[in-house]
């Protein structure tokens, strides 16, 4: 039976080499933010957890010690590996690991950044415990991921979007939801700010089987006119767009 971790090993490993140049994974105002809120410093070990082709890990690997990348799919850590040799990159190493049981000893890092991914682990909890594990007493834990906002329609509308678009997700949190889920595994939470991006159609459709583009569009053509307004789903410069909802958090491990 198909998990999501297999379906994402799937699915990202076919993709893989379009997320070196993705713009959206490439977003230099999002990296340099999830940088800032890192708060990094020279001697921080640090732990970039699902980092795909290794762009998080890249913009952190200047301001500390060290990063180690981790990631499921090996095509996406071979993409990593490229780009980290051609922009001479020298104290980033990339590991073949699970979030859900991280290869590292307990309280190894004192910064871990997960971007663009929560939203596939099968098991959040369990995926936050194991952060927290790693993560030294008093550590940053810096979390950017897609997300909904706290509408039950918009909710439920994404994040059946986004399953169309790749089997391997699970769910977009709502920032309450994230904030419920940190404190329960001892973190305190110091920032969250949400965000938006009004994105083309095509980023849910393009490298996704016909049966998932015919979900997508069945879906948002029966959209009634007010959810037509809430998701803003509209043309623009000929081509149909809608928003797209973000959330980025910074936490302080407690215990």
């Amino acid at each position: 039976m198909a998990t999501p971790e297999s379906e994402a090993k799937r699915i990202f490993g076919e993709r893989a080499a379009r997320y070196a140049t993705s713009p959206a994974h490439t977003d230099v105002e999002v990296l340099a933010r999830v940088v800032a809120l890192a708060e990094p410093r020279p001697d921080w070990r640090v732990l970039d957890i699902a980092t795909g082709t290794g762009h998080t890990a890249f913009a952190l690997a200047g301001h500390v010690r060290s990063v180690v990348g981790t990631d499921l799919t090996p095509e996406m850590l071979q993409e990593a590996v490229r780009l980290r040799a051609a922009r001479g990159i020298g104290n980033v190493l990339f590991l073949l690991a699970d979030v859900h049981a991280l290869p590292c000893s307990s309280e190894t890092f004192e910064l871990i950044t997960c971007r663009r991914a929560a939203h596939h682990f099968s098991d959040i909890r369990r995926a936050l415990h194991e952060i927290a594990r790693a993560l030294r007493p008093g550590g940053r834990l810096v979390i950017d991921d897609r997300s909904v906002p706290e509408d039950d329609f918009i909710d439920t509308c994404m994040n059946q979007l986004d399953r169309y678009h790749d089997p391997s997700h699970v769910r977009q949190y709502r920032p309450g939801e994230w904030q419920d889920l940190l404190q329960a595994q001892g973190f305190r939470v110091e920032t969250v700010e949400r965000y938006t991006r009004h994105r083309p159609l095509a980023a849910l459709t393009t490298d996704v089987p016909p049966e998932g583009v015919r979900g997508i569009r069945a879906v948002l053509d029966i959209l009634a006119p007010a959810e037509r307004q809430a998701l803003d789903y509209r043309t623009v410069n000929g081509d149909p767009h809608l928003t797209h909802w973000y959330v980025t958090i910074a936490a302080t491990k407690d215990r």
